[in-house]
């Protein structure tokens, strides 16, 4: 009998592993059909100059790019932007995102 109920413990816990699985998969694909719907949109907003900028400041301030997208993609939902956003239209919109900027001290004693 104490085998028996191992191995049903042992199927039950296989199962719950495999269904997690499966979830986290069909998780990360919805995440990643997500991400590539959001490159087209961007890539059809963006000029290429705006697309380049955007890579560059990715590198060093990745938390700043999310916003200025979401931004844009807003912009486009309620009908705001006219035109493809240009490297000129990206420094505004990055100018009033990122607000203050950095300031470094250095006291010399």
């Amino acid at each position: 009998m104490a085998g028996d109920e191992l191995e049903e413990i042992k199927r039950r816990k296989m199962e719950e592993l495999l269904r997690a699985q499966a979830e986290g998969e069909i998780a990360e694909a919805q995440q990643r059909a997500y991400e590539e719907q959001r490159a087209m949109v961007l890539r059809q907003l963006l000029t290429p100059k705006a697309k380049e900028r955007l890579a560059r400041l990715r590198l060093t301030r990745p938390e700043l790019v999310a916003l200025v997208e979401d931004q844009i993609i807003a912009l486009a939902q309620a009908g705001q932007l006219r035109r493809r956003v240009d490297d000129e239209t990206l420094k505004g919109i990055l100018s009033r995102l990122s607000g203050r900027k950095r300031e470094i001290k250095i006291e010399r004693r």
